[in-house]
């Protein structure tokens, strides 16, 4: 039988590949985004609460409405944007189950839909899934900014979606007020809907503010934002996360977010409606991160590595200028097999594999990896 891939380019995703070669070298990974250290023990233990109370079967498909509601308490105290638990919050397994049910249920075939690289890279493949047509638009190097008046170049008859994403992955760069302010007026003159990947809320650095899509009533009208569990609360391998949308967007999603998942873990979503109840599990992830970042800058000095301004993720970018001229993916492949360090080469972020000299180092890690891995960068 002859089979016909719908994504004949797409192979195994680069961070699989490099936590591999990690685990194959015996190298310290700090390229895959998670954390090495343990959750707290106080939802570990509420999640066990809820499984021995028999909350073990399907949830209901929009989520377990207690978690619901307190989605949209701490929505109206982070944002001042008040929303319907009932019908304009979804949860969903993981944010990339969200973003793309959201894509499923908006893009049609031949629908555009613009993005900037370095982008994450689930976006791609879920617009063509669908049958769209990815515009990429390269942010500005080396502060990753958007070129507005390039954007609004890119926008034609058959733009149906900007996606931002905010904290950056890879870069760690941020929006800032004016560029929701761009973003918004592009939106509402051209219809276009906004799909705002906002899984690093929390961790944002530096005295900044997060510049939600929900911040603006005229913006959110449009928009759908995206928001993860697993980034906020160090528990990636839970993929619980929530979409937040007008009611009549939402409607939509849910359309296509029962026919990918159903329901999200029942016991897991009791256990973040009570651990949300305490803002002080939250509120401080900024500078509990912020720490993380500043240990491993401070550490990595007398590397020849040059940082980039990291503002928000748990995403460091350094530029290897100085050490070689060898394209990314091999100075990847090479601080991981000879000097034991995984890491992301930032190219594979890019459509067309723009190479700025650049590696992702995850920081979400224990001080202990962070200080392993930063004396061998030193040596380089």
């Amino acid at each position: 039988m002859k089979i016909q891939s719908r994504l004949p380019d797409v192979g195994t995703s680069i961070f699989s590949v490099m936590s591999k070669m990690a685990l194959e070298h015996g190298a310290i990974n700090l390229s895959q985004g998670f954390p090495d250290f343990s959750i707290d023990k106080t939802i570990i233990d509420l999640v066990h609460q809820y499984m021995l109370e028999g909350n073990n079967q399907y949830a209901p498909m929009p989520g377990v409405p207690l978690l619901r509601q307190e989605i949209a308490r701490v929505i109206k105290e982070t944002y001042n944007h008040t929303v319907d638990p009932e019908t304009e919050i979804t949860v969903t397994a993981g944010a990339t189950e969200g973003i793309f049910a959201a894509i499923s249920a908006f893009i049609n075939p031949g629908d555009e839909v613009i993005l900037f690289d370095p982008a994450y890279d689930s976006y791609d493949p879920a617009i063509r899934l669908n049958g769209g047509v990815p515009v990429q638009i390269n942010l500005t190097y080396p502060d990753f900014s958007i070129d507005w008046d390039l954007v609004k170049k890119k926008i034609t008859k058959k733009t149906r979606m900007i996606m931002v994403n905010t904290p950056h992955n890879p870069s760690g760069s941020v929006l800032k007020p004016n560029d929701l302010l761009e973003l918004e007026k592009i939106a509402l003159i051209n219809n276009i809907l906004v799909l705002s990947d906002e899984v690093y809320e929390r961790l944002i650095f530096d005295g900044l503010q997060h510049q939600s899509a929900l911040r603006s009533p005229g913006l959110a009208s449009q928009s759908i934002s995206v928001y993860s569990f697993g980034k906020t609360f160090h528990a990636t391998g839970w993929k619980a996360g929530y979409v937040v949308a007008p009611q009549h967007l939402t409607a939509e999603i849910r359309k296509t977010h029962q026919f990918i998942v159903f329901a999200v873990n029942t016991p897991v979503q009791f256990a973040l409606a009570d651990y949300l109840k305490n803002p002080e599990h939250y509120l401080g992830l900024g500078r509990f991160y912020e720490a993380k970042r500043n240990f491993f800058l401070e550490h990595i000095k007398g590397s020849s590595l040059e940082p980039l301004p990291c503002h928000g993720s748990y995403f460091q970018l350094m530029s290897y200028r100085s050490i070689s001229g060898k394209p990314d993916v091999e100075m990847a492949e090479e601080l991981t097999k000879k000097f034991k360090v995984a890491s992301i080469p930032v190219s594979v972020f890019y459509k067309d594999r723009t190479d700025n000299r650049l590696l992702r180092f995850c920081f979400a890690k224990k001080e202990e990896t962070l200080l392993k891995a930063c004396e061998i960068l030193r040596s380089l």
